[in-house]
């Protein structure tokens, strides 16, 4: 098991939008094993690249739920829909920074597995918004852009 240091705001890396993962092979496999590592020790739902330094279009999500880890290299949203919801947030690479966001319920996305096959993945609810929080990390998009209203820590455990 490898625990990587997670990169945190500000930083350059998590910024700048990542370029496309072009290679499928034992470094990429053991990068995506060593992301769900620690983002596991990290108590997280979701793991961008650029989180970890490196600036590729590679994510994890894992919600504990039927879908699994969800492994996107390259991934694109394809549709989402009209329909949003307002819920709180928190990053990994925003220690203690919570708040509000509105984003559509349902996500679809074309992605590449560790192989490079390509696969589609229509999900909603809380798997949907983390794959278009991770997703925007692999465009250089922070969810401190857009929070419409901060919560601190105590209101967060009251709303649990």
């Amino acid at each position: 098991m490898t625990v990587l240091p997670i990169v945190t705001h500000p930083a350059e890396v998590l910024e700048q939008p990542c370029e496309k993962v072009l290679t499928f092979d034992k470094s990429l496999r053991k990068l995506l094993d060593d992301m769900y590592d620690t983002m596991i020790e990290a108590d997280g739902v979701g793991l961008a690249a650029p989180q970890i330094g490196k600036a590729i279009q590679v994510a994890i999500v894992d919600i504990d739920d039927e879908h699994g880890t969800v492994e996107m290299i390259n991934p694109v949203i394809m549709e989402l829909s009209q329909e949003e919801e307002m819920e709180v947030e928190g990053c990994l690479s925003f220690p203690g920074v919570y708040g509000e966001v509105q984003r559509p319920i349902l996500c679809t996305i074309q992605a590449q597995d560790r192989k490079g096959r390509h696969y589609q993945l229509t999900t909603s609810g809380f798997m949907a918004r983390a794959i278009m929080h991770e997703i925007d990390h692999l465009n250089g998009v922070l969810f401190t852009s857009k929070i419409s209203r901060y919560v601190d820590e105590e209101e967060l455990g009251e709303m649990e």
